[in-house]
């Protein structure tokens, strides 16, 4: 979640909220941490004090301290399982509001989609349940593909997860799955190209925060060799990618400001059930697919959120 999105999104939840509502909340100002793996860099009655690891994992548990001792109301946690993670270990008494985990009981976040407990609740992107939607539109896209190359971060614990699933659904629909472990930016290009000298006509991103800070690389290297790529957000299509299919992440974040408003108000985040993806969005680079030489199917373009010429 860029942190620019969520303070504009969450004044505008602000303006929604019943006048007695917003009466009550501008009688005293209100402090919204923001802890995030990867991100960019105030108001009347709201402050915000923002920490991002730069993609460095080692540094959440720190950076997540450091908020706790700044004792805001409430803190929002950017979109991955090991931000929430870390602030819930630094903080069992501050109210966070996470934003684009997966597994949540898996990854004991929470203990239950409905009654999470204690003092976390959020959104979840459930990008896992949604993979095999994923390779049903790229075989639309390319019914040739019967190798996808996946290019995973091997290190977070969403790839553990996400892993299986993916090869499982492949399996389902008589794909094979490449598998491309890349830690660091270096290790992308042969990566890739290890998988594309195994067959591999087709990719797909398990998405971290490490991968989305890769995602015009990653639509380089799918351009080089030709590949019909998918990931799971819009912002890879921005970078030249073909397409992406997931979570409509600014209705997320309309969400997260939401939560936060309810918890403001004196709600707990015990009794606020995590929120599942309700809204899906398609999103195709046409000036990616004519110089791959494809014709993006009407059924797809006619049902896709976004087309970019």
């Amino acid at each position: 979640m860029r942190r620019r999105d969520f303070i504009a999104l969450i004044g505008g939840a602000g303006a929604a909220w019943p006048v007695l509502a917003r009466a009550q909340l501008a009688e005293k100002s209100y402090h919204v941490a923001y802890l995030a793996l990867v991100g960019d860099e105030d108001g009347k009655n709201l402050i915000f004090d923002f920490r991002s690891a730069d993609g460095e994992l080692a540094q959440l548990p720190r950076l997540a301290a450091e908020l706790v001792e700044m004792r805001p109301d409430v803190i929002v946690t950017g979109f991955g399982t090991e931000t929430a993670k870390a602030a819930q270990a630094a903080t069992t008494t501050i109210p966070i509001v996470f934003t684009s985990v997966g597994d949540l009981i898996r990854a004991g976040i929470v203990n239950s989609l409905s009654r999470p407990g204690a003092n976390i609740t959020g959104l979840t992107s459930l990008t896992v349940d949604i993979t095999s939607k994923r390779l049903q539109i790229l075989e639309e896209l390319a019914p040739s593909v019967r190798v996808v190359a996946a290019i995973v971060s091997p290190d977070f614990p969403f790839t553990a997860v996400a892993l299986p699933e993916l090869e499982a659904a492949a399996a389902t629909r008589g794909l094979r799955i490449e598998t491309c472990a890349v830690r660091t930016a270096d290790q992308l290009t042969a990566s890739v190209a290890e998988a594309v000298k195994a067959g591999a006509t087709g990719l797909t991103i398990l998405e971290t925060p490490t991968l989305h800070g890769l995602r015009g690389q990653i639509a380089d290297v799918a351009a080089k060799h030709r590949l019909f790529a998918i990931n799971t957000n819009r912002d890879f299509v921005e970078a030249g990618g073909l397409m992406s299919y997931g979570t409509d992440r600014r209705q997320q974040y309309r969400r997260a400001a939401e939560l936060v408003g309810k918890i403001l108000k004196g709600e707990k985040p015990t009794d606020i059930p995590v929120e599942q993806s309700t809204k899906f969005e398609l999103a195709i680079n046409l000036k990616t697919a004519r110089a791959l030489g494809i014709d993006v199917p009407l059924n797809l373009l006619a049902t896709a959120d976004e087309v970019i010429e």
